[in-house]
């Protein structure tokens, strides 16, 4: 099931419900009553009264952080985001265009630590950066012609309604 996208468990509330339903469970309260008080399936207070039994209130602490921690420091990572303003032309590259295997080139030749380049949006997350793509504008565009053509032509050759005082035979619309 897990979480909608962008939220984030709280640990400390959910190690929270865990104790509330084990204070109730060691007063005698029925499991499915803790599971009610405690707004959680019958499943997960009859998990939490078996680790109970076995390892006592301590089982039922948090155990920290999910998923597999990142192979790279807080350090590295700001090290990281210094060096992405300076573009990927000091790499060596032609363009000013960061691409995801571009960047993971950067993490490998700065920490020796190699992502896939599918991954590497991950650690742009993290970071606060967003995918952008560049605008495919030609060189020789001419800004200032485009917005006198904009201004003078545009209006010339943009369709107008035609006699646009004659009442409207539809019943819906208002005279």
């Amino acid at each position: 099931m897990g979480n909608p996208a962008g939220v984030k468990r709280n640990f400390a509330a959910l190690e929270q419900r865990r104790l509330r339903a084990a204070t109730l469970l060691t007063h005698g309260v029925h499991q499915s009553e803790v599971a009610r008080r405690v707004e959680v399936s019958p499943q997960s207070v009859s998990r939490w009264a078996q680790q109970l039994g076995e390892g006592g209130r301590r089982s039922l602490r948090q155990a920290g952080r999910a998923g597999r921690r990142s192979r790279l420091t807080q350090k590295q990572l700001e090290r990281i985001e210094k060096a992405l303003p300076r573009g990927p032309e000091a790499l060596g590259y032609e363009t000013n265009l960061w691409t995801s295997q571009r960047i993971a080139h950067l993490i490998e030749r700065e920490f020796g630590i190699q992502y896939h380049p599918g991954h590497v949006w991950r650690i742009l997350r993290r970071l606060g950066w967003s995918c952008q793509r560049p605008a495919g504008r030609a060189r020789e565009r001419d800004e200032a012609a485009i917005r006198r053509w904009k201004r003078q032509r545009w209006p010339e050759l943009k369709k107008t309604p035609k006699d646009g005082g004659k009442p409207s035979s539809s019943s819906t619309k208002a005279d």
